[in-house]
């Protein structure tokens, strides 16, 4: 029985290093206590091999392999260019 790897959505917020983008990922959750609906962000840094990312484009990251030191995603596809 095979594995799904995981998959994110976010806003590519860095294209200045060689084949790699760095995607900011947001998530809602209600606290369990306050039940108010918290926003937390964390950075991935995704594998782009074409350089085809820009600043602001909506990307989806699959799990990948580990590449490098801290690159561990790979991008799958782009959802939305910036305008």
């Amino acid at each position: 029985m095979a594995k799904t790897k995981a998959t994110k959505i976010g806003i590519v917020v860095s294209d200045k290093m060689d084949k790699t983008i760095v995607v900011n990922v947001e998530r809602q959750f209600k606290h369990p206590l306050y039940k108010k609906i918290v926003r937390k962000n964390k950075k991935f840094k995704a594998h782009d091999e074409k350089n085809e990312c820009n600043i602001g484009d909506k990307v989806e990251i699959v799990e990948s392999k580990p590449i490098s030191k801290q690159k561990k995603w790979a991008l799958k596809q782009i959802i939305e260019r910036r305008k």
